[in-house]
């Protein structure tokens, strides 16, 4: 029986154990801190629940737009942070729970402890118990990253915090100071605006969401501004300090802003410390991520490894492909390779941001020839019901196919309506077949299948953008 050892219970790590188990392989899991890994109890889970709960504050502020009259608005509505922040925890610790219900059941050898490597055959595990040496046929590296800090701002977890500790904080505060304006800083600035902090978003760009659809980011952004979150473009922050009750950040142009807490959503780095990647002959990238191809396979045979370790693509559904992969590939049953292409990602706001395939960046660099339907929602007949209208549809196509390659939704549950258009990108289905597809009306749907209706021509057969 061929002998699998995997470091890491996130979702590139436990997805792979199932894998490889099912595949017959004599799988053992190492994990430190709990199966599931950051991904459950510290990053995915928890800050969509925060997420959630916020977002039932911000239905109850805009319910006098369609009629309903709650005295008080969402200021009627109590939060018990303290009780938001509990509810959170349970959660994903009972979702770990379920994850280690499930791997038990399977056969799959759970270990505690930190995994080295020992050369590539051979694993070290440090538990409670002591030393443990695992001689191993596969290896699956799956160790995650570690949230970023600041020299001179240093997390204390009390008052500086990254977005791993705030799930502590028994009171919301009273002004929270976001630095970083990425994901991560975003999807946190509104949660807690929504929850009622005053929050001061600082960007080192001039658009929030770097690196993003540049239309989604202005529509973000907009919204925020009109919702009454400060927004501190163009500024950078160097260090960060306590005094007393309140922190006090300081930026690359001197200002100084105060607040209750601050949050650093500045990037993370791999976990890959420690890990015995030299003993082994595994190559690390300059940044310290290790290089995978596209199934999972580091430059050593044998080693495999999956997730944000890998800096392919920071998400939990690319990570447990990866390690899905991973086994699949290293156990010779039939595989994919990984198409980052295929990928669907959102961003979870209000609005949501949803994405999956070529981007308006790319777009723009002239790396494909595309033809491009914008549609606005605000004339879409359910979000008018819903009274909403900062959002759109973005498709992109090949111009002489009308093949859909890509797509942009900003829209409530725009995580949801992401999906018709990933299908579409990986089956290469033409804006022809995708538009003749029925969709409910009133829908949001619908007006993400009028995008495509808007890229047929009958001229010659052409599509132009």
């Amino acid at each position: 029986m061929t002998k699998v050892v995997i470091i890491g219970g996130g979702p590139g790590g436990y997805e792979a154990a199932l894998v490889g188990r099912q595949l017959g392989g004599e799988v053992t899991l190492i994990e430190r801190t709990g199966l599931g890994g950051a991904a459950v109890l510290t990053d995915c889970v928890p800050s969509k629940t925060l997420i959630a709960t916020a977002e039932v504050l911000v239905r109850i502020e805009n319910a006098k737009e369609i009629g309903l009259r709650i005295d008080g608005g969402s200021e009627a509505v109590k939060v018990d942070f303290a009780e938001v922040n509990r509810r959170i925890v349970e959660l994903a610790r009972a979702q770990s729970e379920d994850i280690r219900a499930r791997l038990v059941a399977e056969g799959i050898d759970i270990v505690q402890g930190t995994g080295r490597l020992e050369g590539p055959h051979v694993v070290v595990v440090e538990g409670p118990d002591g030393e443990r040496r695992l001689d191993a046929d596969i290896v699956l590296l799956a160790t995650g990253t570690t949230p970023r800090e600041l020299p001179d701002a240093v997390c204390d977890g009390e008052r500086i915090l990254n977005w791993q500790q705030l799930y502590a904080l028994q009171e919301l505060p009273e002004r929270l100071i976001v630095v970083g304006s990425g994901v991560t800083g975003v999807e946190f600035a509104g949660a807690y605006h929504g929850l009622g902090s005053n929050v001061v978003l600082v960007s080192s760009r001039k658009q929030v969401l770097p690196g993003q659809d540049p239309d989604a980011a202005a529509v973000l952004q907009q919204v925020y501004t009109t919702r009454g979150m400060e927004i501190i473009s163009e500024a950078r922050a160097n260090a960060a300090r306590r005094e007393g009750d309140t922190v006090i950040v300081t930026l690359a142009d001197g200002r100084e802003i105060e607040g209750s807490h601050a949050l650093f959503a500045v990037g993370s780095t791999p976990n890959t410390q420690g890990l015995g990647l030299e003993s082994a002959g595994v190559a690390m990238a300059e940044w310290g991520h290790i290089p995978v191809d596209r199934v999972s396979r580091t430059n050593v045979s044998n080693v495999y490894a999956a997730g944000d370790v890998t800096g392919v693509f920071p998400l939990a559904s690319v990570a447990a492909m990866q390690g899905r992969i991973a086994m699949w590939h290293a156990l010779g049953d039939a595989v994919t390779p990984l198409d980052i292409m295929q990928v669907s990602s959102n961003i979870f706001t209000a609005p949501e941001v949803a994405t999956v395939g070529i981007t308006q960046e790319q777009v723009d660099r002239g790396e494909l020839k595309v033809a491009t339907a914008f549609l606005s929602l605000d004339g879409n007949a359910r979000s008018k019901m819903q009274s909403f209208r900062d959002g759109f549809v973005k498709l992109f196509c090949l111009p002489t196919t009308g093949i859909i390659v890509g797509g942009v939704v900003v829209a409530p549950r725009a995580s949801e309506l992401i999906h018709a258009v990933t299908l579409a990108v990986a089956q290469r289905i033409t804006v022809d077949q995708f538009s003749n597809t029925f969709t409910v009306y009133p829908s949001m749907s619908g007006s993400v299948a009028e995008a495509a209706r808007r890229l047929h021509r009958r001229d010659e057969g052409m599509l132009t953008s």
